[in-house]
């Protein structure tokens, strides 16, 4: 084990360069689950980025590197959870914009509350069962090669400008459009195939790998090629007002017309089974963990741990649990105007946030943070939520939504932060740096990054909308999730939502849990967790096409190595870059866009476009040179 506890940690270079990652990595994050769904790991960039830069400053440790990483990882965490959640309040019109002091106090507040909540189970999960954290473990390789940080920022860099430019071509120059798709009438059924030309798509593909890249693909073929066909032929004539909306429309807008109104529901429904699944599946191992964790907390009072083994202390913990509720009560207060209510609110918040993140610190030592069930947990808790506060508020309250919403965010926010905590804190073990300074980092990425994140997505709404088409932004960023949350929400309080769909889509979501208990059975190699199939029948077929051509290339890449390309490969940092580049590239068109109210200011003239082909041939170049860096790890 490396020494780092010997050599200096949190030093201020170290502090300044993480928030910079922190926001940067989070903004573009931010970008990135609006417009895909999906969010990665700031994990490995951070920590490459952070050996070239230091670096270039004078000699560095592994020690400075963890804990810029650790810092750097803060931002994607958190903007996943904002992502999530918060634009729900912009969909049900309860907000315009983003409210800057609000948005800060709630992601602010549950982030801090997600890493102090899951510090008792650092030893249990980490130390006493070892679960594997799969992303926390490969970081620390890419520490430990940290000789070899000149080539891998080159690669990251290399492939940031590629996907730098090639968002540039298609949001700024306009050269081609965002998607590639086909679609027909077969009879009174709906032929579609599409797929969107964003390299960062592959990226992510790449980087969750083949399995979970399959399992969104055959979400979304579910959607596509079955069930919008069978309401095309057998249920939308019986629908009066959607056969209104959908007179006149060609296939592919009757698809999305069938997909967005009906379909995404099957979503809704197979996304709370997984939820509640993945707290009832690890129910044993996570009450065995808080209770071994409590127990160390308890020991140490008498029995001082070892140095480098030592987390925050634990009154600082309950002290920063207390200041961290108080204020949430005061913001639960503002929104229904009763103490009573507020208490009951904040109650349920921290009862929900302590068990979620929980699950998300344990299921990231099983599958990573990446493929953490976060928005599974977050839907549930919004169902628990509605459904008290319809009985405390009742059906008619105009505020019970916004409320079952807030309570939400702040769940979402703390289990993103557990997750991410924990997988950090094994990377810290494997190098040898010291937990309470990782839990300092990560806290201070949090204050860092909270600050930058209501005008981030006051940029992306203005800029390109979000959810819902309107004239000025006929293509807005989807953000899938936080549609679904606006639809429960509204459905459990105002009516309207398709239980029959819900319901259908949560015997889909059983199914798969079955299938995927006999694979685990079976010892198989591919598993069928449902929250990736449940992801995937809720976002477009456009979307999880390119995630799934990027897992063909990861699977390919496999093959021919005989290994995976794990985090120190270049592979990995390749696709990380492609995601950054074309992610922060879009944030950066962003602003000409609001400050002139025109998408047009950069696009050159319509008979200059090459159209879809050449959008083709960016997305081919830039898998094909993905597969190379990936087989250049070879050597």
């Amino acid at each position: 084990m490396s020494s780092a506890h010997a050599q200096h940690e949190l030093t201020l270079r170290a502090l300044v360069l993480g928030g910079i990652l922190a926001v940067l990595l989070g903004a573009a994050n931010a970008y990135l689950g609006l417009f895909a769904g999906m969010t990665v790991s700031a994990c490995i960039p951070s920590a490459v980025i952070s050996m070239g830069v230091l670096r270039l400053l004078g000699h560095a440790g592994i020690g400075e590197n963890t804990m810029v990483m650790t810092q750097g990882s803060a931002g994607e965490a958190l903007a996943a959870a904002a992502i999530f959640t918060l634009p729900a309040l912009v969909l049900l019109g309860i907000w315009d914009e983003f409210p800057y002091l609000w948005v800060t106090a709630i992601v602010g507040i549950g982030g801090l509350l997600g890493v102090l909540l899951t510090i008792p189970l650092r030893r249990a999960l980490i130390i006493e069962q070892d679960l594997k954290f799969p992303e926390g473990t490969a970081v620390a390789e890419v520490l430990r090669v940290g000789e070899r940080a000149g080539q891998g920022l080159r690669t990251l860099v290399g492939a940031g400008l590629l996907g730098a430019l090639t968002k540039f071509a298609e949001t700024g120059l306009q050269l081609w459009a965002g998607t590639a798709q086909v679609a027909g009438f077969l009879g009174r059924g709906i032929v579609y195939f599409g797929t969107n030309l964003s390299p960062a798509l592959l990226g992510i593909g790449y980087i969750v790998g083949l399995n979970i890249a399959a399992l969104v693909f055959i979400g979304s073929l579910l959607s596509w090629a079955i069930a919008i066909p069978a309401y095309a032929i057998w249920f939308l004539p019986g629908d009066p007002v959607l056969a209104e909306s959908a007179a006149g429309l060609g296939a592919a807008d009757l698809a999305f017309l069938i997909w967005t109104q009906k379909i995404r529901y099957l979503g809704v429904g197979a996304m709370l089974v997984g939820g509640l699944w993945a707290l009832v599946a690890i129910r044993h191992s996570l009450f065995s963990g808080v209770k071994s964790g409590l127990e160390q907390f308890r020991q140490s009072a008498t029995r001082p741990p070892d140095p480098r083994e030592r987390d925050l202390p634990m009154p600082w913990v309950l002290a920063g649990i207390v200041a961290c509720v108080l204020p949430i009560h005061l913001l639960y207060h503002q929104i229904v105007g009763h103490h009573g209510i507020a208490a009951a609110m904040a109650v349920t918040m921290l009862v929900a946030g302590f068990l979620f993140s929980s699950v998300a610190a344990y299921m990231a030592g099983l599958v990573g943070s990446s493929n953490n069930p976060v928005s599974g947990v977050t839907m549930a808790t919004m169902l628990v939520a509605s459904l008290l506060l319809l009985v405390l508020l009742g059906d008619d309250n105009a505020q019970g939504p916004a409320a079952a919403i807030m309570i939400g965010a702040v769940v979402c926010c703390a289990a993103s932060m557990g997750g991410d905590l924990l997988q950090d804190l094994k990377t810290g073990q494997l190098v040898g740096a010291t937990p309470w300074k990782q839990q300092l980092a990560l806290a201070a990425g949090v204050l860092v990054s909270v600050f930058v994140m209501a005008p981030v997505l006051n940029l992306l709404l203005q800029a390109y909308g979000i959810g819902t088409p309107t004239p000025g932004h006929p293509r807005p960023l989807v953000a899938p999730q936080a549609t679904l949350m606006a639809s429960v929400v509204e459905g459990v309080f105002h009516g309207g939502l398709p239980w029959g769909l819900v319901g259908t889509g949560a015997a889909i979501g059983v199914g798969i849990i079955l299938v995927d208990e006999w694979l685990r059975r079976r010892g198989a190699s591919f598993r069928a967790p449902v929250l990736a199939v449940a992801v995937g029948i809720y976002l477009p077929l456009e979307v999880d096409t390119p995630i799934f051509l990027g897992g063909l290339i990861a699977w390919a890449v496999q093959r021919r190595l005989r290994r995976a390309d794990g985090g120190a490969g270049a592979g990995t940092l390749f696709a990380a870059g492609l995601i950054t580049g074309e992610a922060l590239v879009g944030i950066l068109l962003a602003i000409p866009i609001v400050v002139t109210g025109s998408t047009e200011l950069l696009a050159v003239p319509a008979g200059w476009r090459p159209g879809p082909l050449a959008g083709l041939a960016a997305l081919a170049l830039a898998g094909w040179l993905l597969r190379r860096a990936a087989l250049r790890s070879r050597h």
